[in-house]
């Protein structure tokens, strides 16, 4: 008895990589498409925010803004935590918080501290409700 032949698998054929886009058609303006990921500089400094942090766009979006600008003013018409926003572009955090410094040293957008709850309720409003229950 012969032991079965193998047959050999065919390579899958590459296909070549999109040729790169150069010139005014490589995206917004003369920036490159990797800008989001790289510091500008060491003396930048970013904004003081949390992932909590509420963010609320003062304006519409001007004609010269990036695009991850323009739709970030878009959806922070009504408050939006940094998490939230970070989730909804499919962006890194770090991205995001770039991004947002640069809205806010522009005035485009604001920044607000989370509604923060106290750990114990107040004694007079416990009390209220309580009397409350007891008149029904």
């Amino acid at each position: 008895m012969t032991p079965p032949q193998r047959r050999r698998r065919k390579p899958k054929q590459e296909q070549p990589p999109p040729p790169a886009v150069e010139g005014p058609q490589a995206g917004a303006g003369d920036r490159p498409p990797e800008r989001l990921y790289i510091l500008t500089g060491e003396d930048c400094e970013r904004a003081p925010i949390d992932l909590v942090t509420l963010i609320v766009a003062r304006a519409d979006p001007p004609h010269s803004a990036a695009p991850e600008q323009s739709a970030l003013l878009r959806i922070c018409q009504a408050p939006l935590s940094v998490a939230e926003i970070s989730a909804y572009l499919n962006l890194p955090i770090s991205v995001v918080t770039v991004l947002l410094t640069e809205l806010l040293t522009a005035e485009l957008v604001q920044a607000r501290a989370p509604v923060v709850r106290q750990a114990r309720a107040d004694r007079s409003l416990l009390e209220a409700v309580m009397h409350g229950l007891q008149k029904l």
